[in-house]
C-alpha cells in the first residue's frame, strides 16, 4: 500500500508558515513545508480537511486559525451532513474543518481526529485507476464522483473529487493555473493524471 506520510507546501515564508500551523493547527510532523518555486493564480486544484468529533471543536480550530492570520472563505455552518468551514491559510493552502455530528458531547478542544487530502480531478473514475496501479486500495467509492482511499497508519487520507465540485464545496471558483503548490510525500516518486507530484518521503527512503 502506497501510504502518505506527509504533505509537503511550496510557501512564501516557511518561518512565517510553520508559527501559522503550529500556532492554528498545532500540526508539526504532518506538514512540511519549503520555499515556494512556481507561480500559482486562482484555484490550486486541492483542499486540505481536518476532521473531528463535534461543532464546538471546529469553532475552535477556525478561531484558532483566523487569530493567526487566516482569511474566512467559507462561515461555518450546519449542513445535510454536519458542521463545517472553510478558511485560507496566509500561504494560499485552503482548509476545511468540519465534523459529521451535529451537537456537541463536550468541551471544546482543538484535537483532530483525521487530515483529509482531497484532491480536485478532471475524470474520478481515470484518476481513481491511476492511483489503485499505483499502490492505493480504495476504501469508498461512489461512482465518478468521489474516492476515498485506505490510509492504513497513514498520518493524512487521501481522496478524489470533481474539481469544480471540491471548489464549490469550498467556496471559490474552480479556475486556477500554474503550480499546485503541494507535494505529497509517500513510497515512490510519480505525477499523478491531474499534475500532483508525489515525492519519495524520508521514511520511505530509509526503510
Amino acid at each position: 500500500m502506497n501510504l502518505i506520510d506527509a504533505i509537503t507546501l511550496e510557501v512564501a515564508d516557511t518561518a512565517a508558515a510553520e508559527r501559522f500551523y503550529a500556532t492554528a493547527f498545532g500540526l508539526d510532523t504532518q506538514l512540511r513545508l519549503r520555499t515556494a518555486q512556481e507561480p500559482t493564480t486562482g484555484f490550486r486544484g486541492y483542499t486540505l480537511s481536518l476532521t473531528v468529533s463535534q461543532p464546538a471543536n471546529v469553532d475552535a480550530l477556525i478561531e484558532a486559525a483566523l487569530a493567526a492570520g487566516a482569511t474566512a472563505i467559507k462561515p461555518a455552518a450546519k449542513s445535510m451532513w454536519g458542521y463545517g468551514g472553510v478558511v485560507q491559510a496566509p500561504d494560499g493552502a485552503l482548509w476545511k474543518i468540519a465534523t459529521s455530528a451535529k451537537k456537541n458531547t463536550g468541551p471544546a478542544t482543538r484535537e483532530i481526529d483525521d487530515i483529509v487530502l482531497l484532491l480536485g480531478v478532471a475524470d474520478v473514475a481515470a484518476s481513481k485507476k491511476f492511483y489503485v496501479e499505483h499502490g492505493l486500495t480504495v476504501g469508498k467509492s461512489f461512482g465518478r464522483v468521489y474516492v476515498e482511499f485506505e490510509s492504513g497508519s497513514s498520518p493524512v487520507k487521501l481522496a478524489l473529487y470533481r474539481r469544480k465540485a471540491l471548489a464549490k464545496d469550498a467556496g471559490v471558483a474552480p479556475e486556477g493555473t500554474g503550480s499546485h503548490r503541494i507535494a505529497i510525500c509517500g513510497a515512490a516518486p510519480f505525477t499523478d493524471l491531474d499534475g500532483f507530484a508525489w515525492e519519495t518521503s524520508a521514511l520511505a527512503a530509509q526503510s
